[in-house]
């Protein structure tokens, strides 16, 4: 599909995933608030604009990779002028993590305007970023969603057609329950092992054998074993993402005992200092816990 692609928030997830457009060929124009995340993305072909305004401009296509809701609202100026006239006659493409309530008012706005709207939020952290192995799911009108196959090929190995607008992103919520409380029950086998004075390296061995094993388990055991809490995905993508959880469970009037604990886990972390570390860093929390069971003064 020959068109003009935008790509808006150059984070830690967003570079990745627009340098593999670039690097496959397409015509590129991102911005990103912080300006310097772009440089790559010139370096690699892609053409910088100064403001959103200007990527809209330039594409028939725009990509979406925004931190939150806020900045979804403050990017995009909805409620003001600039918001119609911006998303007018594009294609809207929203790949990062909101409230499925949010999207569909936000689909409603951008269809109000006369755009088109579809979302594709990811499974993976940064390594199947780069390495162009995300899976998107899908959520919009089923033909629309089919015609950007070819414009997140370059992205995602996988592509899943969900529905309407919200179930993409409640797919990627559930994906995210199984994501998150696998990578903390890891984190928790790995202190009580080490707790117990057990070998850490046979410990390793044994669960990199395991029938638990997975792609996601031996990055991450590796990672404690190393104590490297350089960022795949964070900490506070965990509290972000535990909270959308929680929220979309309660609207739902679905127990959700488990990812309430992990939600608590990754607050603690985040409150000793660990947002920025990748998420294994909700080990942290638990150390600190076992501290106090220690010391209960």
């Amino acid at each position: 599909m020959n068109v003009n692609i935008g790509f808006i928030g150059i984070g830690a997830m967003g570079q990745p995933m627009a340098l593999n457009l670039a690097r496959a060929g397409r015509s590129l124009i991102v911005w990103s608030r912080a300006a310097e995340k772009c440089r790559p993305l010139h370096e690699a072909g892609a053409e910088v604009a100064t403001d959103p305004a200007g990527v809209f401009a330039r594409s028939d296509v725009v990509i979406t990779m925004l931190f939150d809701e806020t900045a979804f609202d403050q990017v995009l100026q909805r409620g003001t002028p600039g918001f119609p006239a911006m998303v007018r006659d594009h294609i809207v493409i929203n790949m990062s993590s909101v409230a499925p309530q949010f999207a569909r008012a936000l689909a409603r706005d951008v269809q109000d305007a006369g755009g088109r709207y579809v979302e594709a939020p990811v499974s993976g952290s940064r390594i199947p970023a780069e390495q162009g192995q995300l899976l998107a799911m899908l959520g919009g009108d089923e033909s629309l969603c089919a015609e950007m196959h070819d414009v997140l090929a370059p992205m995602c190995a996988q592509q899943v057609y969900c529905g309407q607008v919200g179930n993409g992103l409640l797919m990627k919520l559930a994906i995210n329950i199984f994501m998150l409380c696998s990578s903390v029950g890891l984190a928790e086998a790995y202190h009580f092992a080490e707790r117990q004075g057990l070998p850490m390296d046979r410990f390793r061995d044994i669960a990199d054998a395991s029938q638990m094993a997975s792609q996601l388990s031996r990055i991450k055991l590796a990672k404690l074993i190393a104590a490297d809490f350089a960022k795949q995905g964070s900490v506070l993508d965990g509290v972000n993402n535990t909270a959308l959880i929680t929220g979309a469970a309660r609207d739902a009037r679905a127990s959700a005992e488990m990812i309430t604990a992990v939600q608590r886990l990754f607050n603690e972390a985040f409150a000793l200092g660990h947002g920025a570390d990748d998420m294994i860093a909700v080990i942290r929390a638990m150390e600190a816990r076992s501290r106090r069971l220690e010391d209960p003064s």
